[in-house]
């Protein structure tokens, strides 16, 4: 027998969240995009009517809606704390796009109350779905023993104005892309990190950072600490998202960019792979749907969000001091 589909609320269809109101309407099998809400209440008009979604004027509406099995948020993370508590209340699942909060204590302030309610939430760290993060993992214990890991991504300035203002944003690159890596981290490594020391800088931004180089101290259950480097611009006219990792018997070098995966050993590659990348929001979309239907624990769960946004403060307060600076979970 079918199971009936899973009726999805969007908040917010700007750039990014335009991407979910497509995938969710056209790519996403047991998924029927139902309801919508925007601030550009015209273009939010529009789009609802486009593929047949009612649209809301507010978030309280839309997630009390009696056709609204469960939400997805894709908007700056200042509207995260009143959108978890309105779903708390109406026991719907919840996705959240990255970056969990805008600053660590917020993030675990959510964290422990959906822990509390027990209501199922995804947040959307979407590098864990990309094709070519899943093949680096597969290889990984190919290398042995992990020592160092590189990861960076550059890409063209933002044209999002929102991102360049802290009151909506909470921060810039750090906490928008670094939390890209900062969790990628974790998933690589099984670990936490502990340290870190970090500079940004301004190119093109008034407000916040769109440069920044972090070093991260990653403490794993069976060895010795994994030194790492994180980095991310939005400066260029070009993009890459290098994955590198050093072990004792080799390196992985990849871009998830690119779609490109090497083992190398001695002096040369023992393997170089394309790795043809997937749309990761349907992907995302696809498991938020299994969670919804089974209430079962979500492949990145709010505590792994709160950890990415407690490094990003991390590599703020040690921006702001000059000092290496201790995360706090």
């Amino acid at each position: 027998m079918t199971e009936p589909a899973v009726r999805l609320g969007l908040i917010g269809a700007g750039k990014h969240g335009a991407r979910y109101l497509n995938h969710a309407h056209s790519d996403v099998a047991g998924l029927r995009l139902t309801g919508l809400c925007r601030r550009d209440k015209a273009a939010g008009v529009t789009q609802a009517s486009e593929v047949d979604a009612r649209f809301f004027d507010s978030i309280e509406a839309l997630i009390g809606a009696p056709e609204v099995d469960a939400v997805a948020a894709v908007v700056p993370p200042g509207l995260h704390p009143r959108i978890v508590e309105l779903c708390i209340d109406a026991q719907k699942p919840l996705l959240l796009e990255k970056p969990m909060a805008t600053d660590a204590a917020s993030a675990r302030a959510l964290r422990d109350a959906l822990t509390v309610a027990g209501l199922p939430c995804l947040v959307a760290q979407t590098l864990r779905w990309s094709a070519v993060v899943r093949r680096v993992v597969e290889l990984a214990p190919e290398i042995g023993r992990l020592h160092q890991i590189v990861l960076g991504q550059s890409f063209e300035p933002s044209r999002l104005d929102w991102l360049d203002d802290p009151a909506l944003s909470g921060g810039g690159n750090v906490l928008h892309t670094g939390v890209h890596g900062f969790d990628l981290l974790r998933h690589l490594t099984g670990g936490e990190v502990v340290f870190a020391f970090c500079r940004t800088a301004r190119i093109f931004t008034h407000s916040s950072e769109d440069l920044f180089s972090a070093v991260l101290e990653v403490e794993v259950p069976d060895g010795p600490a994994i030194q790492a480097l994180v980095s991310a611009a939005r400066t260029t006219r070009s993009r890459y998202g290098e994955i590198r990792l050093i072990g004792e018997g080799g390196q992985i070098n990849a871009d998830h960019v690119l779609g490109r995966v090497e083992r190398l050993e001695g002096r040369g590659p023992v393997s170089v792979e394309a790795v043809p990348e997937r749309p990761t929001v349907v992907a995302v979309l696809r498991d938020f749907v299994e969670v919804v239907r089974r209430r079962c624990p979500p492949p990145v769960t709010a505590a792994d969000g709160a950890a990415a946004v407690a490094i990003a403060e991390a590599c703020y307060r040690s921006a702001e001091s000059g000092a290496r600076v201790k995360v706090t979970a």
